[in-house]
């Protein structure tokens, strides 16, 4: 084997330009330079004589001394006004202002852009302001030896390059990539071949553009190659035998020898023990076999391996055979990972053995075993490396007695003893989940999703029919589709109704400018082709000739965060590019302990109930999806998962699945039952604590609320405590900045999205394991958009439980003022007095009330994550018709007397809350009659009484009228008159415009 070449990694820092610096020189202005600093290198640009706005287009160049910790490194960059160009001598460079990016932020050479980052202070009492552009990148670069070195001649058993037809491009691709269209209200999202694109991008470089590319390289891929021709079908795995009688006592050793293995140690079951990376989850135990090859075996077909234990009984799939080995030589690379309860059955001294057998697959001959005793099998704990295989002489045995065929050759195979930590359990079929297709544990990765801007400005030399009524002009409507292969502008003559397509454009994506911040993007000029009738199928009738031309503005954002989640629930509040990506401030871990009390989702032979369960976690762009335990109502799943937390006010969310995919493929129309779903804020979670809880799992189904059983937690938010950025981030802007610089409308976020739903769904679905769409949709909260009269009612409680305060405020004033406790009343009189007289103490009063109710409340805090809240989300009091409703599709597919009456009830309801805003509109119409002269009589008098209190407050003491106003509120009720004070009555006889209303 050749060694890797060896290659150094370069940083490449472009200083490009500043903008409104502060003024330092005492005469308006400032002489600026920049210090770069990287990994112990510091350099300087060049210093620009009296410009608020300097240009400077320097590049330097970074040697990393470790690229492996490359995205700790921090590149600090300090902006000075040279001391050189200011009034006076003997003063030192101004402070300008600094940035600091660290390495995680930096792009591949390629996929640079020109990033402005605001100009932090270096301390609380600094005065800056102003932005810095830069352009950061990295490249790895071969060290001299290797470029001079002939490269070394292909392996003799290498398989030949393979040769891409340029003329042949794959099948169907797609771009995963969100868009905002400006214009077309709906617009269907679809995608583009990336190899496509980027030769495309390739060819659009050579003819002189100077767009960068579209697609960004890194993990996750922002491309999805979805091929027109049915995927590859998938090796199930080995399938389980039923054992033959006498499985259950140990297995006869029929063997000549029994092999024993150097022992490296012994499994420690002490809770100290536990694996560090699993310090969540409870350590399962795992009898671990890799069957690699065999070779010099007697038969030539396709052998398979039995494993059996003195409580497992499994079979390998067939062996493979590649060309130009010798005869009899097969390969499998495949792992097993058998469960073991009992720990003794591997520890102990008459743990007993395992007997590894290869049996021809036609003729069901016996080939050849090994024997191995479990009591001398090693241990291996994480990080050790992975036990290297070894060969064993293939014996024969009682079942070679009867058996014509000759026992001869060897296989290679280890054997260890591990946990669910060990690297080769995740690709291992397992006892406790046979079906290996899907049932395994996976990690996934959304899409990076960008969001296309489509501005239409107008268009130019259009063919319009000439055979239009007179005064009549056509509609003219743009419409674009991204991914379908036209963008077609429409006529619609509103005399005859007929659609005609004036002309399109194909504009491939890589050739879309990028950007990441509001700098403006040129326009262009495209030229219109094709045209004539599309005869309702949208195709083009004539094509080739020139039909005028549109003028756009096309950009592809990646300052926006692509929102795929609920907002109220989201994970992620990162942009799509990622040079605008802030360093992580901790990282969470779950650990999926297991679920209890699970009811039956589905039966099997003999009608017995059977559940197959699986968690699915999410938080940012990273999914998760543990192994499913088949045909268990208490599986133990025992897997841990770590997350990089970017902001503290985002939610993880758990989801527990029935799966039915392991029986069939996707093209099954049986999707995987939802069984109940979690949700936790990070922001909840104290550093550095492990919180291990229990949680209900509830499903609302058009029946009511249901408990399907429930799910064992344990999550520990590690982060200091104070650390200044997680602090800072609670003063930061929740979304990235071109959200608030360039907002999107309420509704187009919705339309994106729903697109963004659908990408994502259809990207995980290509996974192996596939997540399907039902399992995405449940995990976003795809649906939270609908309209639930159970929703409207837990949301009008919420609002009555966010006002409580004040009703409790209310209510303890009222009892002060009718003296329920004399006792409280002449305190509160006192207190008053006192605040009266010294006013300068009102303020820090009422802040320390407010933390003096803080530290009340600590008492209370909750000292676990919470769940679903049953009563706020008023799942038991829901009525079943309500419920029925909130099932229902769009459009309604009930009968419809039904609907007749949802309707109704609706209308009820809506009239209520006409009311109630009506009621609001008379009481500020009220107000405005006090000025407005409707009522003369009325402003006489309103005005007659500011006139007196405008003269009473002129001569007494306000503090007197305080004390005066502050005694009659709370004097006795027997001074106190039972009708409504007169400023009630006056004011209830305003007039408002409601008399005016028809």
């Amino acid at each position: 084997m050749t060694e890797p070449p060896k290659t150094v990694r370069k940083v490449l820092v472009e200083v490009v330009d500043a903008r409104d610096l502060l003024p330092k020189d005492g005469q308006g202005s400032s002489s600026a330079y920049v210090n770069v600093d990287f990994d112990g290198q510091r350099k300087r640009t060049t210093t620009k004589y009296r410009d608020l706005n300097p240009v400077w287009k320097e590049t330097f160049e970074f040697t990393v001394s470790d690229p492996s910790n490359m995205e700790f490194e921090e590149l600090e960059i300090e902006v000075f006004n040279d001391k050189r160009f200011c009034n006076g001598s003997g003063r030192k460079n101004h402070f300008l202002g600094r940035v600091k990016v660290y390495g995680s932020q930096f792009s591949k050479r390629g996929d640079e852009g020109i990033v402005y980052f605001p100009l932090e202070k270096k301390s609380v009492f600094s005065w800056i302001r102003g932005e810095i552009g830069l352009r950061i990148c990295y490249y790895d670069e071969l060290l001299e030896e290797d470029q001079q070195q002939p490269p070394p001649p292909p392996e003799k058993d290498a398989p030949p390059p393979q040769q891409q037809d340029p003329q042949k491009s794959p099948a169907v691709t797609m771009v995963e990539e969100v868009r905002v269209f400006q214009v077309a209200e709906h617009a269907e999202f679809n995608y583009h071949d990336y190899h496509h694109h980027q030769n495309d991008h390739h060819q659009h470089h050579q003819n002189g553009s100077h767009s960068p590319p579209v697609v960004i390289e890194e993990s996750p891929p922002p491309v999805v190659h979805v091929h027109s021709e049915p995927p590859p079908q998938q090796s199930q795995g080995p399938l389980p035998e039923e054992p033959p009688p006498g499985l259950n006592a140990p297995p006869s050793t029929f063997y000549g020898n029994t092999h024993s293995l150097p022992s490296r140690g012994r499994f420690k079951s002490e809770p100290t023990e536990r694996i560090l990376p699993y310090d969540l989850v409870e350590p399962m135990q795992y009898l671990f076999i890799r069957i690699v090859k065999a070779r010099g075996l007697s038969q030539n077909e396709s052998p398979f391996i039995k494993l059996r234990t003195s409580t497992h009984f499994v079979r390998s799939k067939p062996g493979s055979y590649r060309p130009g080995d010798s005869p009899g030589s097969f390969e499998w690379h495949q792992v097993f990972a058998l469960g073991h309860n009992n720990k003794t059955d591997v520890q102990s001294s008459d743990a007993g053995i395992i007997e590894i057998s290869v049996w021809d697959s036609q003729s069901e001959q016996f080939l050849g075993g090994v024997c191995l005793d479990l009591s001398d099998v090693p241990v291996r704990d994480p990080p050790d490396s992975p036990l290297a295989p070894q060969w064993y002489r293939l014996e024969s045995g009682a079942a070679a007695d009867q058996s014509s065929c000759r026992v001869s050759g060897d296989i290679q195979l280890s054997v260890w003893i591990g946990t669910q930590a060990d690297d080769a359990f995740p690709e291992a079929w397992s006892s406790d989940a046979p079906y290996v297709a899907h049932t395994r544990s996976k990690v996934y990765q959304s899409p990076k999703l960008w969001y296309l801007r489509v501005t239409v400005i107008e268009v130019q030399d259009l063919r319009i029919a000439s055979n239009l009524p007179p005064l009549t002009a056509p509609e003219i409507r743009v419409k674009a589709q991204l991914g379908i292969p036209i963008s077609e502008n429409e006529a619609r003559d509103r005399t005859n109704k007929e659609a005609l397509l004036l002309g399109h454009i194909i504009i491939p994506v890589s050739s879309i400018e990028q950007r990441i911040d509001e700098r403006h993007v040129a326009s262009k000029w495209f030229t219109l082709e094709g045209g004539g009738d599309t005869g309702g199928g949208g195709g083009v009738v004539n094509g080739g000739s020139y039909r005028g031309r549109i003028h756009l503005r096309l950009c592809l954002e990646g300052g926006y965060h692509v929102l795929d989640e609920a907002a109220h629930v989201c994970s992620d509040f990162r942009p799509t590019a990622k040079q605008l990506w802030k360093p992580a401030i901790g990282v969470l871990e779950l650990g999926i302990l297991g679920a209890r009390g699970l009811l039956p989702m589905k039966t099997k032979g003999g009608g017995k109930g059977s559940t197959d369960a699986y968690c699915v976690a999410k938080f940012g762009k990273k999914w998760v999806r543990t192994r499913t335990i088949t045909d268990s109502f208490d599986p133990r799943w025992n897997e841990q998962y770590t997350w990089q937390v970017y902001d503290p006010c985002t939610v993880l969310t758990i989801g527990v699945f029935d799966n039915w995919h392991m029986f069939g493929d996707m093209s099954d129309d049986k999707p995987d039952c939802r069984i109940g779903k979690i949700r936790i804020r990070v922001s909840t979670l104290e550093s550095n604590k492990v919180y291990t809880n229990s949680y209900p799992l509830l499903v609302l189904l058009r029946t009511g609320l249901k408990k399907m059983g429930e799910i064992e937690l344990a999550v520990r938010f590690a982060c200091p405590s104070l650390l200044p950025d997680t602090c800072a981030a609670y003063g930061q802007p929740l979304l990235p900045k071109m959200h608030y610089l360039r907002p999107l409308g309420v509704a187009q976020q919705e339309a994106l999205r729903g697109a963004a739903t659908r990408m994502v769904s259809l990207w995980l679905a290509r996974s192996e394991p596939p997540l399907g769409p039902e399992v995405v949709r449940y995990m976003l909260d795809a649906d939270s958009h609908t309209w639930s009269m159970r929703k409207s009612k837990a949301n009008w409680f919420r609002i009555v439980a966010v006002l409580a305060w004040a009703v409790g405020l209310a209510k303890w004033l009222d009892d002060i003022r009718r003296w329920r406790n004399s006792v409280t009343t002449v305190l509160v009189h006192a207190l008053y007095l006192v605040l009266v007289w010294y006013p300068d103490l009102v303020v820090p009063t009422g802040f320390l009330y407010v933390i003096l109710i803080g530290v009340w409340y600590y008492r209370f805090r909750p000292k676990i994550p919470a769940g679903m809240d049953i009563r706020l989300s008023q799942a038991e009091t829901v009525d079943p018709d309500e419920l029925d409703e909130e099932f229902d599709t769009i459009p309604s597919m009930k009968p419809p007397e039904i609907i007749r009456a949802r309707y109704d009830r609706l209308r009820v309801l809506a009239a209520r809350v006409q009311t109630v805003l009506g009621d609001f509109a008379t009481q500020g119409e009220r107000v405005q009659a006090l000025v407005s002269w409707r009522d003369p009589r009325a402003t006489k008098l309103f005005i007659g009484v500011c006139l007196a209190i405008t003269l009473i407050l002129y001569v007494v003491p306000p503090k007197m009228v305080a004390v005066a106003l502050g005694f009659y509120y709370l004097r006795h009720p027997m001074f106190r008159d039972p009708m409504p004070p007169a400023s009630l009555n006056f004011f209830r006889r305003l007039p408002s415009l409601s008399d005016r209303l028809m």
